[in-house]
C-alpha cells in the first residue's frame, strides 16, 4: 500500500516560517504580529547561515516579544549610543557630554557601531576592551565601557533590547596613565616672558603663580578679581565657581580665596584695562561682572581652545614639544615650585584646595619636600617679583 503521509506542512499566513532568501544568501525567520493599523502584515525578521541557526534567533526573538521588548532587526549598537547621548545625559555638564561624545565617535561607533545590539556578544566586547588596553589609559578603557552598558541600559528602558552583555564584561588593565610633570624654574621663567599682553599669557599667570584650576579660571569673571581691594587687603581672586555641573567647585574646600603676587596682580590689572579699552572701542559696556578670558563671541572659552593657545605659547617661549603639555600641568608646577621653595606641605594643600595632604601627597609627591612660608610672598621671592604695585 502507497505511503500516503503528508509532507513539511507548508505554514499558513499569520505563522513563522524560515524560508531562503537568495539575494542575501541567507535562511530568513520570520515571526508574525499580526497586522498594523494600515492593514499591513507585520513581522520581525532574523537571518542566519543555517536553519539551526535561525531557529534559535527566533526563540530568542520569542522570548523578548513576550517580556514585551519590540527591538528592531537592524537596531545597531551606533544607533543605541546616539540615542543615549542625545537622551540619556539630561542635567549633565556640557563638559561631559562632550567628553562622551568625543570617546563614543572616535572608538565605539567605528568599532562597534554597524553590529546589531540584540546580537552583540559579550566575547566581542572583550576582545575588543583588550585590543583597546593596548593603546588607552585604564580611566579611557572604564569610560568606554561605561557609554556601552550606559547605551545598553538606555535601550533596555525602552523596550529595545532584551539584555545587556556589557554587565557581564570586565574592564582590562590598560596603559598607565601619562604622569604630570612640572616646570622648572627656568622654564617657568620663559613662559612667565612669553606673549606679554595677551589673555593666554593672564591666563597662565594665574595658574602658574596662584595655583588656579583651569576648571576655575574659565568661568572666572571680574567681580571675583581683586587686583587694587579697597579695604586694603593683599590683592586676590575669589575661586567660587568652576565648569562644573551648577558651576560649584570640585569640592567645599576648593571654594576659596587665594592671595595673588605682586606680578600676578599688575598682570590682571593690565589684563582688565586693556580689555576696557576693547570694549570702549567697539561701543560695548564693559561688564563688572563679565568674563576675565572671554571668546571673541564672549561666551565662555573651552578646554580645547584654551589648550591650543597654551601650547602655541609655549611654542613662542622655545619648548622644543609643547604639545606634550597641558594646562592642568601649569597646577602641578605651582606646587612644584612652592614645595622647592620650602612651602609645607599641610599649607600647599590648602592653598591648592585640597580637603587634606593626602591627594596633595599622592598626585605630587615627586615634586614634594617639607619646608616653611606662604604661597603668594613666596611666588614674589622666586621671580623676583614687580616691587610696583598694579599700575
Amino acid at each position: 500500500m502507497a505511503d500516503i503521509s503528508p509532507g513539511p506542512r507548508k505554514a499558513g499566513n499569520g505563522e513563522d516560517s524560515i524560508y531562503w532568501d537568495r539575494s542575501k544568501n541567507r535562511y530568513v525567520g520570520a515571526i508574525s504580529l499580526g497586522y498594523t493599523p494600515a492593514g499591513k502584515r507585520n513581522r520581525a525578521k532574523v537571518s542566519g547561515k543555517t536553519k539551526t541557526e535561525v531557529r534559535a534567533k527566533m526563540r530568542e526573538l520569542r522570548k523578548e516579544l513576550q517580556d514585551g521588548v519590540k527591538s528592531a532587526a537592524t537596531y545597531t549598537v551606533a544607533e543605541a549610543v546616539r540615542d543615549w547621548l542625545a537622551q540619556g545625559l539630561k542635567g549633565r555638564g556640557q563638559s561631559s557630554i562632550e567628553t562622551y561624545r568625543i570617546l563614543a565617535d572616535t572608538h565605539v561607533i567605528p568599532d562597534l557601531g554597524k553590529a546589531k545590539l540584540r546580537e552583540l556578544e559579550a566575547d566581542a566586547l572583550d576582545a575588543w576592551l583588550d585590543a583597546k588596553a593596548s593603546i588607552l589609559a585604564t580611566q579611557s578603557l572604564k569610560m568606554l565601557h561605561s557609554i556601552v552598558r550606559r547605551s545598553i541600559t538606555h535601550a533596555q528602558r525602552r523596550g529595545k533590547v532584551a539584555r545587556n552583555v556589557a554587565d557581564w564584561v570586565e574592564v582590562p588593565e590598560g596603559r598607565p596613565g601619562r604622569p604630570s610633570k612640572s616646570l622648572s624654574l627656568a622654564e617657568a621663567e620663559a613662559v612667565l616672558c612669553s606673549q606679554e599682553g595677551t589673555w593666554i599669557h593672564a591666563y597662565v599667570v594665574i595658574s602658574l603663580l596662584v595655583g588656579v584650576r583651569t576648571e576655575e579660571a574659565r568661568p572666572l569673571t571680574w567681580n571675583h578679581v581683586h587686583t587694587e581691594p579697597s579695604d586694603g587687603a593683599k590683592p586676590h581672586i575669589d575661586v567660587w565657581r568652576s565648569v562644573r555641573r551648577h558651576g560649584e567647585t570640585k569640592t567645599m574646600k576648593s571654594r576659596r580665596s587665594l592671595a595673588m603676587p605682586r606680578q600676578a596682580a599688575a598682570v590682571m590689572e593690565a589684563h582688565r584695562r586693556q580689555q576696557q579699552r576693547a570694549c570702549a572701542a567697539r561701543g560695548v559696556e564693559w561688564q563688572e561682572d563679565g568674563l576675565v578670558f572671554p571668546s571673541d563671541a564672549g561666551e565662555r572659552r573651552t578646554a580645547h581652545e584654551v589648550r591650543m593657545k597654551f601650547r602655541r605659547l609655549l611654542k613662542d617661549a622655545g619648548f622644543a614639544h609643547p604639545s606634550e603639555w597641558t594646562t592642568r600641568e601649569l597646577r602641578t608646577s605651582f606646587v612644584s615650585l612652592l614645595s622647592d621653595h620650602g612651602i609645607p606641605i599641610e599649607v600647599i594643600a590648602r592653598v591648592v584646595g585640597h580637603s587634606g595632604t593626602s591627594t596633595t601627597e599622592r598626585v605630587y609627591r615627586k615634586q614634594l619636600r617639607p619646608v616653611i612660608t606662604d604661597g603668594a610672598d613666596a611666588m614674589d621671592d622666586i621671580f623676583g617679583g614687580n616691587e610696583q604695585g598694579p599700575e
